[in-house]
C-alpha cells in the first residue's frame, strides 16, 4: 500500500485543527479520485469543473467539497456507475476501502454519487485524530453533468499526484461563465461564489460569454430568454445581485471554508467592493 504518500502529503499542510486536518484528508482523497478516473477513459467523455477544480488546478485558497464534472458532448445514457469499480481497484492500493452509493436517476441529467471511505483514517497519523472510537469518515459527491449547456472550452491540465495523470477540464474563461450562472441563478446566498468572483475578477479572468448565455438559457430565472449577453448585461444584473445580498451571512459562509490566516480579506467585503470589483469584469 501507498499509505506513506498520503502521509508525507498531509504532513505537507501542517494543519492546526480539527476542520483543517479532515478538509485536508478529503482534499487528498479528492486528487486520487481524479487520478483514478484518468486511468480510465473517463476524461475523454467528462471534464473538471467548478470549485474544487479550481481548488486543485488553479490554487484557489478555499477548501471545496464535491467532484463536479460536465460531459464534453450531451448523453442522456452516460453512467457514472461504470466507473466505480476501476476507481475502487485503483485507490485500494492506497488503503482506501470504497463504496459508493449511486444517487443518479434516469430522469434527471446529473448523474450523482457518494464515495464514502471509513477505513483511511485509521491507517494514517492524524494529529488531531479521536481519542476513543472510529476515525473521521470521508464523504464525497460526484456529480456528472450529462446534458450542459453549449460553449464550454477545454484545456488539458496535469496533476502529479499520487502519480501524473491528464485531466480535461474548462478553461479558466469558462469556469468563470460557470461561476456567474451560480452567483446569478442560485436562489439561496452562497458566500463561497463571491469568494470565487473575487479570485476570478483579481486575475482579470475574461468570461466565456457564449457558454452564460446558453448556461441562462437553460436554467435559472433567465430561462428561454433571447436577450443578448455581453458585458453591461452583466454589470446590470451583477448590480441587482449585489445591492440584494447580506454580506454579513456571505462572510460567515464562506469563512469555514478558509484558513484563520485568510479570513482578514472578508473585512472589506460589502456592496462597495463588489460594485468595484464587478468593474473588473472582462467581456
Amino acid at each position: 500500500m501507498s499509505v506513506r504518500l498520503i502521509q508525507e502529503r498531509l504532513d505537507a499542510y501542517a494543519c492546526t485543527s480539527t476542520v483543517e486536518e479532515d478538509r485536508a484528508v478529503r482534499e487528498i482523497t479528492q486528487e486520487i479520485v481524479l487520478a483514478a478516473l484518468g486511468r480510465t477513459d473517463f476524461f475523454r467523455h467528462a471534464a473538471f469543473h467548478g470549485g474544487t477544480c479550481l481548488r486543485i488546478l488553479h490554487g484557489l485558497e478555499r477548501f471545496s467539497e464535491d467532484l463536479d464534472f460536465a460531459l464534453q458532448t450531451p448523453d442522456r445514457s452516460f453512467r457514472l456507475d461504470r466507473y466505480f469499480s476501476e476507481v475502487r481497484r485503483e485507490m485500494a492500493a492506497y488503503g482506501y476501502e470504497i463504496d459508493f452509493i449511486d444517487r443518479s436517476k434516469v430522469d434527471q441529467a446529473v448523474r450523482a454519487a457518494f464515495l464514502k471511505d471509513d477505513s483511511i483514517g485509521d491507517l494514517l497519523q492524524l494529529r488531531y485524530k479521536p481519542r476513543t472510537g472510529p476515525a473521521r469518515a470521508i464523504r464525497i459527491k460526484l456529480e456528472v453533468d450529462t446534458n450542459p449547456p453549449a460553449g464550454a472550452r477545454l484545456e488539458t491540465r496535469y496533476l502529479d499526484f499520487p502519480f501524473p495523470q491528464a485531466v480535461a477540464t474548462f478553461d479558466p474563461a469558462s469556469l468563470f461563465a460557470g461561476k456567474l450562472h451560480a452567483l446569478l441563478c442560485r436562489p439561496y446566498l452562497k458566500g463561497r461564489d463571491w469568494y470565487d468572483f473575487v479570485w476570478y475578477t483579481s486575475r482579470k479572468t475574461p468570461v466565456n460569454l457564449e457558454l452564460l448565455a446558453a448556461a441562462l438559457a437553460q436554467t435559472g430565472p433567465w430561462k428561454g430568454s433571447t436577450e443578448a449577453i455581453d458585458r453591461e448585461w452583466c454589470l446590470r444584473a451583477l448590480k441587482v445581485k449585489i445591492e440584494s445580498i447580506d454580506w454579513q451571512r456571505a462572510r460567515d459562509d464562506v469563512r469555514a471554508f478558509l484558513r484563520p490566516s485568510d479570513t482578514k480579506s472578508l473585512e472589506v467585503w460589502g456592496r462597495d467592493f463588489f460594485l468595484a470589483q464587478s468593474g473588473k469584469l472582462l467581456g
